[in-house]
């Protein structure tokens, strides 16, 4: 059974009827406990619970100060392409955004990985548009690959695949793998994907199975925040957490909280977490699952990073860029659009449009600007210890 079974199963609409009725003693009572249910969860998400944010906070930090000490882990996305045969009414790299789109050379790719490095980094997200034409199952080997002696953490986040399509991969030196199901809402995310093999619901939903069996053994889930009701989508992220936590237990398993940024195409919000309830959800997170990593990127503004620091965020992003060839300007000559997988040459006035310093497109905007070395001293400061370094296979050899 996998757990699309135990999703189809799973009672959503009760639970959130249960959070949203949850009195202030049920909340009390379930930040009290050792071992959390899913109804504990869910009163942790209420309205109740809202109003008992300090100890909820309190609670959370002190859970995770015991787990992971005071530390906070440091990686960056690098972006290799962002061509994609997916419409996706939310994401900028949908396919039939008129945007500028480049595919890195594994020598480029490198290149970025370098310049990464450079500014200390060993633990990189390796992240792509699902296009396999441009970004094949080999070409995704070849680079980590390429990258591997010198980058000693490397994760993906690509369109799902078969079992047997990952193990190149993992064999390449690969060892995480990040797939967000967008949104647990079966009708939201019928009506938002509207082309391409990302709309089958249940395909994506197996994914991070799929990528345990071929040897992956970090695993990072989440939703995307903004598309689906936010209760609902916590629970069912809660729920997918535990089944995997359950049998796919050799693995690690980090929790992302990304809410939708503007991006191209001017997708607005369906719905809205404030930022009160998305400090609630990473308390409420941290107490479901005091083992788990918990990821906060540049989505988010540098005041409300700096204040989830304390509270529950084990790994964060720095210095990010969501375009391919972001970190030093790879790329750009091979600039293009591209029309049902064919590769369309920009014309003069659109290179013109493009201005001095034309690059590929990026999946949205990111809100911190600041530098990792910026963020790394943030993380001093309030007394945390800033870790550039995941993970090293060969610790487990």
């Amino acid at each position: 059974m996998s757990f699309v079974s135990a999703f189809n199963s799973l009672p959503l609409k009760a639970l959130v009827e249960r959070s949203l009725a949850a009195s202030t003693d049920a909340a009390r009572a379930s930040i009290a406990k050792a071992k959390l249910s899913l109804a504990d969860f869910a009163h942790l998400i209420s309205p109740a619970a809202a109003d008992l944010l300090e100890p909820l906070s309190r609670r959370s930090q002190q859970l995770t100060q015991q787990r992971f000490g005071r530390v906070i882990r440091l990686f960056a996305p690098l972006y290799l392409s962002n061509e994609c045969i997916n419409n996706c009414k939310y994401c900028g790299f949908s396919r039939d955004n008129p945007i500028l789109r480049v595919t890195l050379s594994v020598e480029e790719v490198v290149r970025e990985a370098q310049a990464l490095r450079a500014q200390g980094f060993r633990n990189l997200l390796l992240v792509s548009g699902e296009h396999p034409k441009f970004v094949s199952t080999g070409y995704l080997a070849e680079c980590v690959r390429a990258l591997h002696s010198e980058v000693p953490s490397i994760s993906l986040e690509v369109g799902p695949m078969e079992i047997e399509e990952y193990r190149p991969i993992v064999q390449a030196g690969a060892d995480g793998l990040v797939v967000y199901q967008e949104t647990y809402d079966r009708s939201v995310y019928a009506d938002l994907h509207t082309a391409g093999p990302k709309r089958n619901f249940e395909w994506r939903m197996e994914t991070p199975e799929r990528t345990y069996a071929a040897g992956f053994r970090r695993l990072g889930i989440g939703a995307l925040f903004g598309l689906g009701d936010w209760r609902l989508e916590a629970i069912s992220v809660a729920a997918h957490a535990d089944y995997l936590l359950r049998n796919c237990w050799k693995a690690q398993l980090t929790i992302s909280l990304p809410r939708l940024r503007p991006c191209a195409g001017e997708f607005q919000p369906l719905t809205y977490i404030t930022d009160r309830e998305l400090v609630q959800l990473v308390c409420a997170f941290r107490l479901m699952f005091p083992d788990a990593g918990l990821v906060l990127s540049t989505r988010e503004s540098p005041k409300l990073r700096d204040g989830l620091i304390p509270l529950g965020i084990t790994l964060m992003s720095a210095g990010s860029h969501t375009e391919p060839g972001g970190y030093t300007g790879a790329g750009k000559e091979k600039l293009h659009h591209t029309q049902r997988g064919r590769i369309v040459e920009l014309g003069a006035s659109e290179w013109a449009a493009a201005g001095p310093d034309p690059h590929a497109t990026g999946q949205f905007d990111i809100a911190d600007e600041r530098s990792p070395v910026e963020v790394a001293q943030l993380i001093r400061r309030l007394g945390y210890e800033p870790v550039w370094k995941d993970w090293d296979a060969a610790l487990t050899a």
